[in-house]
Order: C-alpha cells, then structure tokens, then sequence
C-alpha cells in the first residue's frame, strides 16, 4: 500500500484527478470538500439503527456523492469517460424526490418553523440538510466560473430536501417531538 502522506500539499495545493494542481481553497476543492463532508456526515447517520430502508436510501445517496466529488475534481477538458466516472443522471434526481414523497405521504403536514434535534440520527440528519445546502452553495460558486453540471446543483439541491425529511421520518419513528421555534410560530 502507498503512504497515506505524499508532502506534495504542504505548499498549500492538491491534485486534481489527473495531476493538475490547484490551490486548496480553489472553488473546485471547496465544493469537494463540502460534498465529501456531506458523505461522512451519512456515513455517520448509517452507523445508527435506521428505520425502515433508510440506510439502503443513503448507501445509494453516498455512492453517488463520491461520484459528484470526483466528476468535481475533474478538470474542465478532461473525459469522465477516461477516468470511469459517472455523470448525475435525471433519474437519480427523481429518485430522491420519490423518496421525499414516500417519506411526506407518511408525515403529519408541516404548518411551523422546528427546530433541528430529535433523535442523535434525526439531528445529524437535520445537520446533513445544513452540509448539503453549503455543498450546493460551493458547486454554484463553482459554476459561475467554471462548467459544472447543472444536476449536481440539482441532485444537492433535493438532497438537503430529502435529509430535512428524514430527520423528520427519523424522529416520528423515534417517537421524538418536533419542537417549534418560540419565533413565528402560528
């Protein structure tokens, strides 16, 4: 096995997929960042007993973030084709928003403003919809000076959509109360 070390960013840059190098605080490696923080958060929800098939529902969802973070390494010019990465197709969009319609359909309508928490997953769950909305931001950032496919956007965007709705599934399941902000509420 190589090391996990290579001493080639102690001046402040990486790779990219292909050797080009670029600062660590390039738009490119921030939306990366984002989306692989994105991934370990799921991870970590996937360690708890999940209710139903929503570990199955994350497996998928963090397959394809890894693929979204490496097609994002991948410099403008270079084939996705070359390195076997898979681009966003639409069905996974309408996969995820299949998922938060399953998911609705069994839910109380929401009519307030609550607060992230519940169960230890219903909160990581709330704070992966946060990880996923900066991931999105990134990737927009990303994209008004860079070409960027436009599903990643969308594929982030109804992501934190469908993390917001889990938490929710998550801590109904939990028998965990949704707690309302003392702000706004009707």
């Amino acid at each position: 096995m190589t090391r996990i070390y290579t001493t080639t960013g102690d001046d402040g840059s990486t790779g990219l997929i292909g050797g080009k190098r670029v600062p660590k605080d390039d738009p490119r490696i921030e939306a990366c960042g984002s989306i692989d923080e994105l991934n370990a958060i799921l991870g970590v929800i996937c360690s708890f007993p999940l209710p139903g098939r929503i570990a199955q529902v994350l497996a998928r969802v963090q397959d394809t973030l890894f693929s979204v973070g490496a097609g994002i390494a991948l410099p403008p010019g270079q084939e996705r084709g070359k390195w076997g990465i898979p681009a966003i197709a639409n069905e996974q969009v309408k996969e995820l928003e299949q998922e938060i319609d399953a998911c609705q359909e069994a839910l109380p309508p929401l009519r307030n403003f609550i607060l992230p928490g519940g169960s230890t997953a219903g909160a990581l769950l709330h704070q992966a919809r946060t990880v996923a909305r900066r991931a999105e931001r990134r990737c927009v950032t990303l994209k008004r000076n860079e070409p960027l496919d436009p599903q990643v956007i969308r594929y982030l965007n109804r992501l934190s959509d469908l993390c917001f709705v889990l938490a929710r599934f998550v801590n109904r399941e939990e028998s965990r109360k949704e707690i309302q902000p003392t702000f706004g509420k009707t």
